[in-house]
């Protein structure tokens, strides 16, 4: 008996063969768009044009950056992208968790809601600005000490506003901690231990440290 004779293929479907081609069309797509050596990492956008540009002096840290800057750029996307300064966390990036909190003129501030060229001018300290040296600034230290993250995602930011509620408050009271702090959210719920880190950096920079 003869072998019957397979049904013609639909007019549209994706044969085994358009199939396997399609895969190695993306796959190809995808490895261009991807940086050698790191894996699904995205290139960058490249630099702005001089046209859609400004130029801008940032004080970071005690040093001056000149940098050519969209108008649109937040100071977090500057500061972690542009500059290296990845201490800085991105989070909900709509000002509601405080992960990018930086000191802008010693005062804590979301630079997720800040436009590079609105911190033009003034004095700005990241995480990696506290530090003395080789050693952790009094408020670091006493995260540490205390045990004040779990994840640490967000205690960069829990950090900078510490610090910028000491410079204003040098001895505050558990009320004004807990207010002080409220910007701030950890996922975690290390508050208690939170709360007692602040009031050892309070006792850590009375004494000098």
């Amino acid at each position: 008996m003869d072998k019957p004779t397979p049904k013609k293929q639909r007019r549209g479907a994706l044969s085994r063969r358009r199939f396997v081609n399609s895969v190695a069309v993306g796959a190809t797509e995808a490895a261009i768009l991807t940086v050698p050596g790191r894996a699904g990492a995205q290139l960058s956008p490249p630099p702005p044009s001089d046209a859609e540009s400004v130029a801008i002096v940032l004080s970071v840290n005690g040093r001056d950056h000149v940098l050519r800057v969209e108008p649109r750029w937040t100071l977090l996307q500057t500061l972690r992208d542009h500059l290296g300064l990845t201490g800085t966390k991105p989070g909900c990036e709509r000002g509601e968790c405080g992960a990018c909190t930086v000191l802008i003129d010693g005062v804590a501030r979301y630079s997720c809601l800040t436009l590079a060229v609105e911190a033009a001018g003034s004095q700005i300290t990241t995480i990696e600005g506290l530090m003395q040296g080789e050693e952790l600034g009094p408020v670091q230290q006493s995260f540490v000490e205390e045990d004040a993250f779990q994840c640490g995602y967000c205690t960069p930011g829990q950090i900078m506003n510490v610090e910028g509620l000491l410079r204003r408050t040098p001895a505050p009271t558990m009320d004004q901690i807990r207010e002080g702090v409220s910007g701030n959210l950890c996922r975690c719920g290390a508050y208690a231990n939170i709360f007692r880190a602040v009031e050892r950096a309070s006792e850590l920079r009375k004494a000098g440290r």
